[in-house]
């Protein structure tokens, strides 16, 4: 047995083989290699594609199409051809590594140790540290579990926290790099012209707070500053333009002085006391290591420079914000994910490295620079790492200028990339200019980054925007943390990440370490980044496509519904705790327009029955057929109804069962429909007012089919009777809501006129409930208790008793002249009809007295008080109801034995004249109480 699963594929794939001989030995060497796995074609096949020869499958290109979760593009044959991709080394550890050691290492880091001593500057280390080493721990679990396209961070937070958190902190990062661009750009050039100051072209000395450094004595000309950095900037640029090929020939060229300058300090550490007359360097010493060992927080000028009658008071906190763009740079290799080749094993690999190579870098020079100098030397020698340097100071300059330009050509690499993952996934419109197509590089994306880069350059003075800049980065490493910590949390089947060592703990902690710094650096700037992140989420919320990704969040709203669902048990649910869960059912009694899916009055009543549109529905039609023939057919009907529900903004689930009828569609539903105490308690449904003006003779057995399988399951019903007038939202109703309270329902008739009041079609009504007294004497001591009993369940009602001899008289009074009359009559001479037919059927054919394949036993009398029942209770809503926005009445249960044709019979006539009522029948239980 073999099955075809795509014809058309096939089709298209034998027309090229004709047309192009080439193919002839590719499809060959298929027919040989197909596989017969029980019965079934090959994998291929299975999956539909087109041919084996290398086409490929087109993804996607937008989260709404997908229809899967991912959009995971599968190509056979010979591999599209790709650009150059990076290892672990030059795809990873080396930007990682650049971007993290940075400027604040060679001017500020001895100032630092300083200021808070070898203890704490050890413990501000490690703080940071342990902040970075978490994120990559997290980074690492999420990044091994599963393929990852371009965009890095943001690619994992989205798909772990939903698109509308992954654009929002995404765009937030990407504007970090960019402008974390624009700082390095400028720390290297001042570093420069602080080198060679004759290079300046503006002649103009003007002391400078510097951004990336946060303080330096002398700054050269503002105009220097940002003709040099534009320059800069722009050759920046052409290097990232050249593509992954050039920069990764560029940055060792940047990245190996700096080590070198690195093992220079590090070399001239041991040889400082010989080679440097300065009394304040000591060398290597006992006695000056144990006097730095503690703290000595002061005040100080805008250079850095202790003064008791500074501007700036240093203490742990502030330090934390100068020291924490040290260890920044953990998602420079993540950024560049699609230029990986290997991500799962690049990316833990080479992010972890530089995060422990950088942090024990940081630990060491601690416990030297405490060691070597005084603590006034540290706080006052701006450049103590070039003046231990060995063999010349010189070198030092060199690698600070390289270093910043090292990260910021990572930064310009990087925050392209990401923007343009991000105008991928098709999410806002607004980016679709950034897109690439694969394997392509982001020019537009790079030219818009460096244009943002070129203005924070002009703007030269940046000490407002680095905090912020810092917010971002570690609002990214909180999102990081928080998606491994919502994933490993979870544990959905799915979760499967490579890397082993990690914990919910862990990443929970991670990112409580992320906002606790983002405290302590600034309550203001924290403010602020949250601020920009909520309002671009709101943005994406209203502007944004729809999409699912398989978020964490999607796996924690059904973890949590399972658990909700195991809590309410099977036992029955509260009258205080109880919801109305309708069972709207679709199909109507007739026909509807082409593409409309459901009667466009039935979504409004269904939200009618919910308060402030609280509630679930449950949306369902029957489709007559065979299972296997219409299994597609109902999948396709169920989306449109899905799709008109959302229309109709109408909470609820849409449901397509396949079945031989309508009646075997519905018992089938009725039984099985819902989990636990989550089914469907009301079934509401159209009354076929049709039935008989289109000779739809199948309908009476239909109908009272349902409602006697709706007593069975014991589920309540509602029929509505006049929905194509019922109102919708904005048409306001005047009048009364009329009881007629017949059959004692649990409450759930008194439930739904309250439910009607909340909404605003009928807030300006009254309700008014009609009691039926068998003698007068009983009338006011049943209207008393009425009252209490309205009153106790806190709800407004006048109260109308109507006594059994006031109906009689009535009814036998006017009925020549009573509209119903007529009704009447005609209903005994169809009735009368009918029951000959089938009587004569029996005799003819010699079988007991049957009405649609089932025996019936028909007491005339019985049906005659039945009629003239339903006359009087026609009669009396006539004549007190008329003018009432709805009406609302107990629903007569289908007599037993007696034909559906005259149950049919006795609602038509229950319901005659009425233009707009409701049917409504209880089940075994209280939906209300009066206790609290």
């Amino acid at each position: 047995m073999k099955i075809e699963v795509d014809s058309q594929s096939n089709m298209e794939s034998d027309a090229r083989e004709e047309s192009s001989p080439t193919h002839t030995e590719v499809n060959g060497s298929l027919s040989e290699s197909k596989l017969e796995l029980f019965g079934f074609d090959s994998l291929v096949n299975i999956l539909g594609l087109k041919s084996m020869i290398g086409e490929q499958i087109p993804a996607p290109s937008s989260p709404r199409d997908r229809r899967d979760g991912e959009d995971v593009s599968i190509t056979l044959g010979r591999p599209k051809p790709t650009g150059v991709k990076l290892g672990t080394m030059m795809g990873v550890f080396v930007p990682c590594l650049q971007n993290i050691l940075g400027i604040i290492y060679y001017i500020r880091f001895s100032w630092i140790v300083g200021m808070a001593g070898i203890g704490e500057s050890l413990l501000l280390v490690a703080f940071c540290g342990l902040c970075t080493f978490l994120t990559s721990i997290s980074l690492s679990a999420i990044a091994t579990n599963g393929a990852m396209k371009g965009g890095g961070p943001y690619y994992l937070i989205g798909r772990a926290l939903g698109p509308e958190v992954g654009v929002s902190i995404g765009l937030c990062f990407f504007l970090g790099n960019a402008v974390a661009g624009a700082l390095y750009v400028l720390g290297a050039v001042e570093t420069f012209l602080d080198a060679v100051p004759s290079a300046g072209i503006f002649r103009e000395n003007v002391t400078h707070v510097n951004a990336t450094a946060s303080a330096q004595i002398e700054s050269p000309s503002l105009h220097d500053l940002q003709v040099y950095g534009i320059v800069v900037t722009i050759l920046l640029c052409f290097i990232v333009f050249g593509g992954v090929k050039i920069i990764n020939r560029v940055a060792p060229a940047f990245l190996i002085p700096v080590l070198f300058s690195v093992f220079c300090i590090f070399a001239g550490i041991p040889l400082s006391k010989n080679g440097d007359p300065s009394p304040g360097i000591t060398g290597l010493s006992l006695k000056t290591f144990k006097d730095n060992w503690s703290s000595d927080y002061q005040r100080t000028n805008n250079a850095g420079i202790p003064d008791p009658n500074g501007k700036i008071y240093w203490n742990f906190n502030a330090l934390v914000g100068l020291f924490f763009p040290a260890v920044t740079g953990i998602m420079a290799g993540s950024n560049r994910s699609a230029s990986l080749k290997d991500t799962q094993r690049s990316i833990p690999i080479g992010t972890l490295a530089a995060t422990l190579t950088t942090s024990a870098l940081y630990l060491i020079s601690v416990l030297l620079f405490g060691a070597i100098a005084t603590r006034e030397e540290l706080l006052t020698d701006r450049l103590l790492t070039a003046t231990v340097a060995w063999p010349f100071p010189a070198i030092i300059y060199v690698g600070i200028i390289l270093s910043t330009l090292g990260a910021a050509l990572q930064s310009l690499t990087g925050a392209p990339r990401l923007l343009a993952a991000i105008a991928n996934d098709d999410i806002l419109p607004v980016l679709n200019y950034f897109k690439v197509a694969d394997g392509n590089e982001p020019h537009l994306a790079t030219l818009f980054t460096a244009f943002i880069c070129s203005g924070c350059v002009v703007i030269g003075n940046l000490d407002l925007i680095t905090p912020t800049v810092t917010m971002f980065f570690l609002l990214c490493y909180a999102g990081v943390n928080l998606s491994c910590f919502l994933l490993d949390l979870l544990d959905a089947p799915s979760w499967r990440p490579r890397w082993k060592f990690h914990h919910w703990c862990l990443s929970l902690l991670g990112a409580s370490l992320c906002i606790v710094i983002m405290f302590l650096i600034s309550w203001t700037f924290t403010v602020v980044s949250l601020a920009l992140v909520s309002l671009i989420y709101y943005y994406v919320c209203i502007k944004g496509k729809a999409g699912d990704w398989g978020d964490g969040f999607k796996s924690a709203y059904f973890q949590l519904a399972l658990r909700s669902l195991r809590s309410l048990g099977a036992s029955q649910v509260h009258p205080k705790n109880w919801y109305p869960i309708p069972l709207i059912f679709c199909r109507p009694w007739g026909k509807l327009p082409e593409n409309v899916p459901c009667h466009p009055k039935l979504a409004d009543f269904a939200n009618c029955m919910k308060k402030k549109g609280r509630g679930m529905s449950i949306f369902v039609s029957i489709l007559d057929g065979d299972y296997h023939e219409c299994a597609e057919d109902a999948k396709t009907a169920c989306k449109q109804l899905s799709t008109y529900i959302d229309y109709k903004r109408c909470e609820g689930v849409a449901e397509i069962v396949v079945a031989r009828n309508m009646s075997d569609g519905f018992r089938g539903i009725v039984q099985t429909m819902g989990l636990g105490n989550l089914k469907p308690n009301i079934v509401v449904m159209r009354y076929p007012e049709i039935w008989r003006r289109e000779n739809l003779t199948e309908i009476p057995a239909t109908f009272v089919s349902i409602i006697n399988d709706c007593i069975v399951a014991n589920k309540a019903v509602v029929i509505v009777k006049g929905l194509d007038e019922w109102p919708n939202e904005y048409q306001r109703q005047y009048g009364t809501i009329d009881l007629y309270w017949i059959v004692r329902d649990g409450g759930l008739m008194l439930l739904l006129s309250q439910l009607l009041l909340t909404k605003d079609s009928f807030e300006s009504c009254k309700i008014q409930v009609f009691c039926i007294a068998e003698e007068d004497a009983d009338a006011e001591e049943l209207k008393a208790d009425v009252k209490k009993f309205l009153y106790d369940l806190r709800m407004q009602a006048e109260v109308i008793v109507i006594t059994m001899k006031s109906w009689e008289v009535h009814v036998e009074g006017g009925a020549q002249q009573d509209e119903s009359m007529e009704a009447f009559t005609a209903a005994q001479r169809r009735i009368s009809t009918y029951l000959e037919e089938i009587k004569e059927t029996a005799r003819r054919e010699g079988t007991p007295l049957m009405a649609d394949g089932k025996p019936v036993v028909v007491n005339e009398q019985q049906v005659e008080k039945f009629l003239y029942t339903t006359l009087k209770l026609n009669s009396t809503i006539l004549r007190y109801s008329r003018m009432a926005a709805v009406v609302l009445v107990s629903l007569p249960p289908p007599p037993l034995s007696h034909p559906a044709y005259f149950y049919m019979e006795y609602m038509d006539l229950l319901v005659e004249n009425v233009p707009r009522l409701l049917m409504v029948r209880g089940y075994r239980r209280d939906v209300v109480t009066l206790f609290t």
